[in-house]
């Protein structure tokens, strides 16, 4: 495989997110920094009706850092974009949301795993969900075990490192328009038998502006959410993957930096 131009790409969607994005982003290139990475971030900006757009514009000039505007597509279609742009840039890619709910003091923790996994996900700890997202959560850990077997346990987490190289063959599995990639490839993962590690991190409540889901939609999109995942699951079924995982076609810890 072709070496990359970065150790790691950080994905980052945004969405109205005016109240805090420049010190979000901030904190993140700061942080990656500081612990000597050869990153870039790559930061979406999904259609923001408030200032977000004009926020973003201030680090324009800054190379480590590049932001996509497009029109609304969602979250899920956003992370598709940005992880697909991700694997072709760097030999990592780390996802994390822009709302500030997990913040990067704990990715410190996620990196030094790497050299001894495929993948380490931030399991979110202290999280404060009402009954239906508490339900909602637990129905897609359900789904993916039903669907590709047990192994992880926050499915939905938006605090993920992966290799790049395990990463992109299982993109071409999930369509653009899939509401909760996240949720499928955690499943793909533990289908092909990947290494996969998890650590705690604090998730705090969210301090400015608000979910993209309103409460009444949430079954709608769980519904929308799960039918997709099956989807996905008949075709990474129908894939190689487990067999190309096995037989060292994707690279492992053993044989990637």
């Amino acid at each position: 495989m072709p070496p990359k131009d970065y150790e790691l790409a950080l994905v980052m969607p945004v969405y109205n997110e005016e109240g805090c994005i420049a010190t979000v982003v901030r904190s993140w290139r700061d942080r990656l920094r500081a612990g000597g990475i050869n990153f870039v971030m790559v930061i979406i900006n999904d259609g923001s009706r408030d200032r977000t757009a004009d926020i973003l514009h201030e680090f324009a000039s800054d190379e480590c850092i590049r932001v996509i505007h497009q029109a609304n597509a969602g979250h899920g279609p956003t992370l598709v974009r940005g992880y697909r742009q991700a694997v072709a840039m760097a030999d990592w890619v780390f996802q994390c949301d822009s709302d500030n709910e997990m913040e990067p003091h704990s990715f410190g923790g996620l990196w030094d795993l790497r050299r001894h996994a495929d993948a380490v996900i931030g399991t979110r700890q202290d999280r404060r969900q009402n009954l239906q997202r508490r339900l909602i959560s637990l129905c897609s850990r359900a789904t993916v075990e039903l669907l590709f077997g047990q192994g992880i346990e926050d499915v939905n987490s938006p605090y993920r490192l992966m290799r790049s190289s395990v990463l992109q063959p299982i993109l071409e599995c999930i369509p653009a328009d899939t509401f909760a990639p996240n949720v499928v490839l955690c499943g793909a993962l533990t289908f092909a038998g990947a290494r996969v590690r998890s650590v705690p991190v604090p998730c705090r409540p969210r301090q400015t502006g608000r979910g993209s889901i309103v409460r009444w939609r949430l079954w709608t999109v769980a519904l929308r959410s799960f039918g997709q995942t099956l989807r996905c699951s008949r075709q990474v079924r129908r894939s190689q993957l487990r067999a190309q995982y096995a037989a060292g076609v994707v690279d492992t810890p053993a044989r990637a930096r």
